[in-house]
């Protein structure tokens, strides 16, 4: 198990940038770095269910990871390299551990499903040998991959299987779950949570890191939500937390993915639209969007 650097804190699920064509636009990828950084996010996910990862060609892939390394700076940088095409996951894997990246992240394939656990974790053993020497996460997403096995019993199975075993990308609200994998082999595991709109109870399960997409437009109301933790002070976190609950609520009654990447673009970080099949925001919708945002008080919150 490598545990160099534990994606503790806020790490953010960063957009993939396109171009008003849907083409990739790395160009945009230098401003939202900055934007980040201004914001206190010192860690982001690149290439992940936020990044439409699944929606990019493997040259598009290799492309933004070329990109995110170029501007990083002082910000961490995660790959999720994780592919229906293993081969595609151990080129992507193999180039994160070239360019530095601190961790990579593989969601289970989700077309051919793996059927047994023992699939799964050969699958992932596959595609963390082609980078040695970098932590591996497995990305546990089964919402969106149907790929559903207990991850107290994954860590177990695959610690001796997977010699860069880092933990999970824990992307599940299911708190029981989570609060056995906090309690796999005595707490040796770094299981960063992916759930925005559940992070209170996650850091009262034990957590230390999360990763979202909504730390790429809201890291000031997630930050003040762990500090208030930490202090204890439970009414100010369940403030904000409830921020970030009704910040969703509005974003996901547009479709979620368009009207997030909408959003930065009201914060003066473009990042395009998404690509079919999710929907892009239209002018007037958009208008409205803001409208949302104003009426529950958004942009003062971010201050």
């Amino acid at each position: 198990m490598l545990t160099k650097t534990p994606l503790h804190g806020l790490v953010a699920a960063t957009h993939t940038p396109f171009h008003p064509d849907g083409s990739l636009d790395v160009a945009a990828v230098a401003p939202q770095a900055a934007y980040l950084k201004q914001q206190g996010v010192e860690t982001v996910f690149i290439g992940g269910s936020t990044g439409e990862s699944h929606s990019l060609t493997l040259a598009e892939r290799l492309a933004l990871g070329e990109r995110w390394a170029e501007v990083a700076g002082e910000l961490r940088v995660v790959v999720h390299v994780g592919s229906n095409c293993l081969a595609d996951a151990r080129v992507l894997a193999a180039q994160a551990e070239r360019l530095g990246a601190v961790a990579i992240a593989a969601m289970a394939p989700s077309y051919f499903k793996p059927q047994t656990m023992d699939l799964l974790i050969a699958s992932c053993a596959e595609i963390a040998a082609a980078a040695p020497e970098t932590p591996f996460y497995f990305y546990d997403i089964p919402a969106l991959t149907g790929v559903a096995f207990s991850m107290a019993a994954f860590l177990e199975r695959a610690r001796d299987r997977v010699g860069t075993l880092a933990g999970l990308k824990f992307t599940n609200p299911d708190l029981m779950s989570y609060q056995l994998c906090l309690a796999a082999d005595e707490g040796r595991w770094d299981l960063p949570f992916g759930v925005d709109e559940h992070l209170l109870g996650a850091l009262a399960m034990g957590a230390r890191g999360a990763v979202g997409s909504g730390f790429n437009f809201a890291a000031p109301v997630y930050r003040r939500l762990m500090e208030a933790f930490a202090a204890g002070d439970w009414e100010r976190a369940r403030l904000e937390q409830f921020r970030g609950v009704r910040l969703i609520q509005v974003l996901a009654g547009y479709g979620y993915v368009g009207a997030a990447k909408a959003l930065m673009g009201l914060l003066g970080v473009p990042v395009g639209p998404p690509r079919l099949p999710h929907a892009a925001l239209g002018a007037g919708q958009i208008a409205a969007l803001r409208g949302d945002l104003e009426e529950m008080g958004f942009f003062e919150w971010i201050q």
